[in-house]
């Protein structure tokens, strides 16, 4: 009864993901839903015509509704990420939130350096080597990521450490692109030796204060969105 049950559940909870998404998204476009009609009933309508001119209507109008649900399903989800991004920009820890939708492969550890100015340093592991996020106060995040950095070079074994100041200012990254910048540098390591280089962080990590990220909201809606309109 219970295998019976988990393929309902796991149906619920992502029509719950996907309601949620919706309500996200309708807060800052809450025309959203009639543009997303538009979009379907505008495709369906166009080959409803291509089924009168060319024929047969039995094939244009099921391919019409599966291109217009398609159609739909994409301007959907690249509205929901904005609005998600939206809601994230500008609060402490929104790098982190943006990190964490990364996929397998990646290790994210949030906030392995806070300062009492709420400057946080979050840390990524792939095959880039060691990537560390920084934001906050550009000057002095800079700062925080140089002093990481020397840390993290010193257990590192020779993986590339590359240093990253999330936000809008010159030579910043814009944490919508955040996700995509880390994925696109040079994959250097080998799974082994990701796997010894994050036994060594441990060790460095065992030794540092435990730090807690700052107070104040720091919304997950980014991945659970992106998770629903992924079907997972």
């Amino acid at each position: 009864m219970a295998k019976n049950d988990a393929p309902e559940e796991k149906k619920t909870s992502r029509l719950k993901q996907i309601v949620s998404a919706y309500k996200l998204t309708q807060k800052s476009e809450p025309l959203v839903g009639l543009v997303l009609a538009g979009i379907f009933l505008g495709i369906v309508a166009l080959a409803v015509l291509g089924g009168f001119l060319v024929g047969p209507l039995l094939v244009w109008i099921p391919l019409g509704v599966a291109l217009g649900f398609l159609a739909a399903t994409i301007v959907f989800g690249r509205k929901v990420e904005k609005a998600a991004y939206s809601q994230i920009e500008g609060q402490a820890g929104a790098a982190a939130s943006a990190l964490q939708t990364l996929r397998r492969g990646w290790n994210v550890d949030p906030a392995v350096a806070v300062t009492k100015n709420s400057d946080i340093v979050h840390r990524v592991v792939g095959k880039p080597g060691i990537i560390l996020v920084g934001e906050g106060q550009p000057s002095r995040v800079k700062n925080l990521l140089a002093a990481e950095a020397k840390k993290h070079n010193r257990v590192a074994g020779g993986a590339p450490v590359t240093q990253i100041v999330a936000g809008k200012g010159e030579g910043e990254i814009d944490i919508r692109k955040l996700t995509k910048y880390v994925m696109k540098l040079p994959a250097v390591m080998q799974p082994s030796e990701i796997t010894d280089l994050l036994q060594r962080l441990k060790a460095l990590d065992a030794v540092r204060p435990q730090v807690p990220m700052p107070k104040g909201p720091v919304p997950t809606s980014l991945k659970g969105a992106r998770q629903a309109m992924r079907g997972r």
